[in-house]
């Protein structure tokens, strides 16, 4: 005969028993919210963002980045050997034409000049000293040659009397023709006599030329210290701001080392720098757009440098508005350089939905309705604000731009506006 439990231990199984089914329950919960979100097939309104496809231009572009420098600096060294006396103006003051910005120590200087101005007098004066000299030696050849002339016509005057003393029977032969030669080696001692008169006259000349092309290098010497000893005062020859000066008072500088910059701040270029992946892309004459800040600036490359270094292809870019307020000097700033143009196009904001494939799919979400439906379209020209679509959207439809990847297999997603 059986025996009735004990009311505490059926209480107990009956205990165990819900246990178990809660845990059952519990566990069925779990696996079908893991399901339904394994299998969701809806997203948040507030986690995506959408645009609108519309008719407009398109530019390809490729990235660089770029720095902005003042459109004028000018740079003042030292024309001579000196050395720092006074700094007279600061970095960052603003400088006017006329202004002095550094005061240098050019005493050696000034005792070359007068060393070379001492030099060119002391060649002027063998100058005239030479002339003098020259002219008192022509003087003296010419005199000899007159001598020599007047010896010729005494001597052709002796011969005449030797000849008719001969004939009278007053003299010899022999009378006359030690007359003859004495005549002759006469005339011979004046030809010579002409021709060293006719050599020094070409040799004066030429050592007195030499002399004076010696003094005349002596004298440009001369003005080109004296030019070099005024350019040492360095004064400021247009506006602009003192960007950088050297503070070192009391150091030597050495002829063409840099003293000091001034830029003019009004005016601003780009300094352009990219990947020499693009160097047969980048080119003098391509238009540019610029990102400073929310800014947008447009310019041309003025100049593609030539060599390039550590893989960088550097160029210049000028502003169409290089008084830009928001321009500032060493400002990093985005550089788009345009490579190609489309001006009617369908055309969408870009967004991490275009991962740059020529083909790939996006979803459309048509208006007023909240289920967007995957559709393959064809990408064309792209740059940082706007992607041309070629094929598979037209102008009005509005495109999920946020990445939807973890939903690429599904033909079609319920935008939930609720959460």
């Amino acid at each position: 005969m059986d025996k009735e439990l004990a009311p505490e231990i059926a209480n107990r199984g009956r205990n165990r028993n819900w246990v178990v089914g809660i845990t059952v329950v519990a566990a069925l919960a779990l696996v079908i919210a893991w399901t339904r979100n394994a299998l969701k097939t809806s997203v948040e309104a507030n986690r995506i963002r959408t645009a609108t496809a519309e008719i407009g231009p398109v530019e390809n572009s490729l990235n660089a980045t770029g720095e902005v420098i003042p459109a004028y600096e000018q740079i003042y060294t030292s024309p001579i050997r000196a050395s720092i006396r006074r700094v007279l103006i600061t970095p960052g003051t603003a400088v006017k034409p006329g202004q002095p910005i550094l005061d240098l120590d050019k005493s050696l200087t000034e005792i070359e000049l007068e060393k070379l101005n001492d030099q060119l007098a002391l060649k002027r004066n063998g100058i005239d000293q030479l002339r003098m000299k020259l002219n008192k030696s022509l003087y003296d050849a010419e005199v000899n040659d007159q001598i020599k002339l007047l010896n010729i016509n005494r001597l052709r005057a002796d011969l005449e009397g030797a000849r008719r003393l001969q004939k009278v029977g007053g003299s010899t032969g022999e009378d006359v023709t030690r007359a003859e030669n004495a005549l002759r080696v006469a005339e011979l001692e004046k030809k010579q006599l002409e021709n060293d008169l006719s050599y020094n006259r070409q040799s004066m000349s030429a050592s007195l030329r030499e002399t004076t092309l010696q003094a005349q290098i002596e004298e440009k010497n001369l003005k080109e210290l004296t030019h070099k000893l005024k350019q040492a005062d360095i004064i400021a020859d247009r506006s602009g701001v003192l960007t950088w000066v050297n503070e070192n008072i009391g150091s030597s500088v050495n002829e063409g080392e840099m003293l000091a910059k001034l830029a003019d701040l009004a005016s601003f270029r780009v300094e352009g720098s990219c990947s020499d992946v693009y160097a047969d892309q980048v080119k003098v004459g391509l238009p540019v757009t610029i990102k400073v800040n929310e800014t947008s600036l447009r310019g041309l490359i003025t100049q593609v440098k030539p060599a390039v270094k550590n893989g960088i292809v550097q160029f210049v870019i000028q502003l169409d508005n290089s008084h830009h307020a928001s321009l500032r000097p060493n400002m990093k700033v985005e550089v788009f350089v345009i490579t190609d143009r489309v001006a009617k196009a369908v055309r969408v904001a870009n967004g991490p939905a275009f991962k740059g494939k020529r083909k790939q799919f996006v979803f459309v979400l048509p208006k007023g309705s909240q289920v967007a439906h995957r559709r393959e379209v064809s990408l064309g020209l792209s740059n940082f604000d706007f992607v041309e679509i070629t094929s598979g959207l037209q102008a009005g439809e509005q495109v999920i731009l946020t990445d939807l990847s973890a939903y690429e297999n599904l033909e079609e997603i319920t935008i939930d506006p609720k959460r």
